[in-house]
């Protein structure tokens, strides 16, 4: 290919010294070179018998064919650049359970803008089951929640996301602008059931412990819209990040004292060579794109922050005398 690199050189300047210096190298090795193609080939490529230095045909039916297996060579060489940086194929990656649609658009759309020629096979996974996966090698690369046990694995960048509670609007509590743990004792707790992240879940359950709130019972559910409709329902009180408490106006969102809970998320991969090449690009992305999205959700509309309490809705007067016929 450093032979034919040569050649194309010279045909195209049909000058043996303007050619090396368009290479960057001395004439008599590109002479060199071009001699030893031709020998190879068995036929001369350029006439020298004339003061201008001219393909022959032989030469001339070269050119085309040496441009076009040129390009293949850069062609390969971009396609094997891009494997091993992980822009093609397919990526199997993992993201926990509750993660909201907005956020899974940005992801795949971040995937997609950076790594056009990589597969994203985005799959809503506990993190157990994510470490599980990761293992056994049916997960490329996992979004868990912290803490996890991190042997044989690399961690991406750390997205950090402090919690507060979400109340009943009729609770007493809701009147406060930030509420203790100790506050919550005597309430249900809303929770996620402990398979989805149990390293996280106990820690919760230690937290509140240690801050003297022990939850009277435990309701389990897997996504926040229906933690949710539970505690609308009035069947406890529950840890969230806040913008989807925002969406309900019967409840009320109030930061915790001391911010004492603070749910951490990490990009997990395996370890070592046989790890997928585009894994680390993942979760430094999946990380951008959590740390962007929540600082969206607080500054929304109108640029109120989302732990603001969300309007009142309108009351509803019903006159009796006036509904009569």
């Amino acid at each position: 290919m450093r032979h034919l690199r040569i050649f194309v050189a010279v045909a195209e300047e049909l000058h043996f010294s303007r050619a090396a210096d368009q290479l960057g190298m001395a004439q008599p090795p590109l002479s060199q070179a071009v001699r030893r193609l031709e020998k190879d080939l068995g036929a001369e490529l350029f006439d020298r018998s004339r003061r201008q230095v001219e393909l022959t045909p032989a030469g001339a039916m070269l050119l085309d064919e040496a441009r076009a297996l040129l390009l293949g060579e850069e062609r390969l060489r971009t396609l094997a650049r891009r494997a091993g940086e992980g822009d093609s194929g397919t990526l199997r990656a993992g993201v926990p359970p509750g993660t909201t649609v907005a956020t899974l658009s940005l992801l795949l759309g971040a995937c997609a803008e950076h790594y056009p020629g990589m597969t994203v096979d985005l799959q809503e996974i506990t993190t157990e089951e994510q470490l599980r996966l990761i293992a056994s090698g049916g997960l490329d690369v996992g979004l868990v929640h912290q803490p996890v046990d991190v042997t044989g694995l690399r961690l991406g960048p750390e997205v950090r996301v402090e919690l507060g509670v979400v109340l009943p609007r009729v609770s007493p509590l809701a009147r406060l602008p930030e509420v203790a743990l100790a506050e919550l004792a005597g309430s249900n707790l809303v929770l996620f059931p402990r398979a989805q992240a149990p390293g996280w879940y106990d820690r919760i359950l230690e937290t509140c412990r240690a801050g003297g709130f022990v939850p009277t019972g435990l309701r389990h559910a897997s996504h926040p819209e229906v933690s949710l409709a539970l505690v609308t329902a009035g069947h406890g009180i529950a840890f969230d990040q806040g913008p989807v408490a925002g969406k309900e106006p019967r409840v009320v969102w109030r930061p915790l004292a001391g911010r004492p809970l603070t749910q951490r998320t990490n990009g997990v991969w395996p370890a070592g060579r046989s790890s997928h090449p585009a894994a680390p690009h993942f979760a430094e992305l999946a990380a951008d794109v959590l740390a962007r999205d929540r600082a969206a959700t607080l500054h929304r509309d109108d640029g109120a922050p989302a732990e603001t309490e969300p309007p009142r809705p309108w009351a509803v007067v019903y006159d009796e005398a006036a509904s009569r016929w």
